[in-house]
């Protein structure tokens, strides 16, 4: 009976985690779903297309990528970094286009998946990473300016165009749809402090959309949403070669930006949890499959979005499950709710965006890099500018660039000093026997960045007859520090000045031995220590033992009279 007991308890206990998941998967997705609706409608808006496209994609990729992708408990649906690039695409190529990028953009993200690239991502530098966010940002608040001011402009495909049309038409301005806006916007901030259950964007939404049908404000609305499930279409010229080829560069966009933005708000979802870890290469694959798709019902690109996933944490959303509630519970919406969706004001929108704007800047990123360097500060500024003037893709590739070479700038700053002769030549070292040897300590890789700096210092040495290199705290050198290195032997060479390498660590021993240079050098003139290269030109000196060439074997001998 006890046996009986005691193999029921873990199945009781396992029936009891179970419960508790589902209700926290329930509250987390409903929740999610309450918080996504405003906010795929605004999207997709903020993306030049039809609101209903919004809803459609979060509706299929929430579902999608919740079962395919790597993170538990990820969100995903339009979001306003995608809104940036997607709103340029509209623009130039129309929605049917966009479609056959988007599916271009879904294989892309599984081949990266495949291929397991998930991790690059954390090799993004923080300030690019910061100064994209913030250029976004800021492209979305002036994007809504137009509403905003309750204008019918067409859309331009470029930042400055147009807000200078908006400025140009300023005057024209709806009052009633800046009351609107200014209502929304009070809604989120106020809202919060009385109740946090409730999303205020949808309390704004909701107060927004009745006092424009109540009182019939003259404003422009999002229009009619189907009331039924979004359903299986085909997806025009997917044949057309030439129009594919035209689209490559586009789809590179959305797929680096969609991957980019779902395993950043994975990586914040893993910092919230204490489950299951997300698993990059696996989410680029539920997200590059949600992209592949979406096209076909209609939907835009999505990427995992972070405000909604951390709603769902928040809320209780601990599995897989709580994505596929947050879809159904969207659809669910869509086919009772669309017709009352058809008096929201694009003024509501416009509000609800710029409040995300303005909180997606990241004004303690800005506060950090003040403080921390100047270098990174510029380098965040410069990604944020070109993503404003120019496009996010080209502002990625700068701002890494810029990173690189900062980088580079940082590791070159190698370390280079002669020492003394009192610290290091044995007691009894003769004076004459002095001035024929320079030791110089190096610290630092010696690559690219700092190979010519290190040829040129030792060039300059006046004339010795040995020059001895201490190189314990090189960990490391490139084909270009290699190349450096030979031409000062044989600078030294000419010379009749004998180059003496120390205390080589294992990889720099490995990369000389396979390039040849160590042969060249000779193993005779590379030593342990210091004092027992200093002996091997001496052995006179009083205290000098045999000295013993480097065996490399042990770290004890290379550390000893270093």
């Amino acid at each position: 009976m006890a046996t009986s007991n005691i193999q029921e308890e873990p199945q009781v206990l396992r029936l009891g985690r179970l419960f508790r998941e589902l209700r926290g998967d329930l509250t987390g997705g409903l929740t999610a779903a309450v918080v996504a609706l405003p906010l795929a409608l605004a999207f997709a808006v903020a993306s030049g297309v039809e609101p209903k496209a919004g809803l459609y994609t979060a509706i299929v990729t929430g579902i999608v990528a919740a079962i395919f992708g790597g993170s538990p408990v990820q969100i995903t649906g339009p979001t306003g970094a995608m809104a940036v690039v997607l709103v340029g695409i509209v623009a130039k190529y129309g929605i049917e286009k966009v479609w056959i990028a988007g599916v271009m953009a879904g294989i892309i993200q599984v081949a990266l998946g495949i291929a397991k690239l998930g991790q690059l991502v954390k090799f993004i530098p923080y300030p690019v990473t910061a100064g994209f966010t913030n250029g976004i940002a800021v492209i979305i608040f002036c994007g809504q300016l137009n509403n905003f001011f309750g204008l019918q402009l067409p859309r331009s495909e470029h930042f400055l165009p147009g807000l200078w049309q908006t400025i140009t038409h300023a005057e024209a301005l709806n009052w009633a749809a800046v009351g609107l806006v200014m209502l929304v916007i009070a809604a989120q901030v106020l809202w919060s402090k009385i109740n946090r259950t409730i999303p205020g964007s949808l309390v704004g939404l909701v107060l927004a959309t009745g006092i424009a049908a109540y009182f019939h404000l003259d404003v422009p609305t999002i229009g009619a949403i189907p009331q039924s499930l979004p359903m299986p279409q085909g997806i025009p010229h997917w044949n057309n070669f030439g129009l594919i080829r035209e689209l490559i560069n586009p789809a590179l966009a959305l797929a680096a930006l969609g991957s980019i933005e779902s395993l950043l708000s994975a990586v914040v979802a893993d910092g919230m949890t204490v489950s299951e870890k997300h698993n990059s290469d696996r989410e680029l694959i539920g997200q590059g499959l949600a992209n592949i798709i979406v096209p076909f019902f209609g939907g835009i690109p999505a990427t995992g979005a972070i405000a909604r996933t951390v709603v769902n944490v928040r809320s209780g959303g601990k599995t897989r499950l709580s994505g596929v509630i947050h879809g159904v519970a969207l659809a669910v919406i869509v086919l009772t709710l669309a017709p009352l969706a058809a008096q929201i004001p694009l003024a509501a929108l416009a509000g609800i965006l710029m409040v995300v704007s303005v909180r997606m800047i990241e004004w303690e990123a800005i506060g950090l890099l003040i403080r921390a360097t100047y270098s990174d500060f510029a380098v965040m500024i410069l990604t944020w500018l070109v993503t404003i003037l120019f496009d996010l893709v080209l502002a990625v590739e700068v701002g890494l660039i810029a990173a690189g070479a900062l980088f580079i700038k940082r590791m070159s700053e190698l370390s280079l000093a002669k020492i003394p002769e009192t610290e290091v030549f044995p007691p009894g070292t003769p004076l004459e026997l002095g001035k024929e040897i320079a030791v110089y300590r190096v610290d630092g890789p010696v690559f690219f960045g700092a190979a010519e700096r290190f040829a040129t210092f030792l060039r300059d040495e006046p004339e010795v007859k040995y020059l001895i290199l201490r190189l314990r705290y090189v960990p490391n050198m490139d084909t270009t520090g290699l190349v450096a290195l030979e031409d000062i032997y044989h600078d030294l060479e000419r010379h009749n000045c004998r180059l003496i390498l120390t205390g080589l660590q294992p990889e720099v021993k490995q990369l000389l031995e396979r390039s040849g240079l160590l042969k060249t050098i000779g193993l005779s003139n590379c030593f342990e220590t210091t004092t027992d290269a200093i002996c091997s030109i001496s052995p006179q000196i009083a205290g000098c033992s045999q000295p013993i060439a480097a065996d490399f074997k042990t770290k004890e001998l290379m550390e000893l009279n270093d």
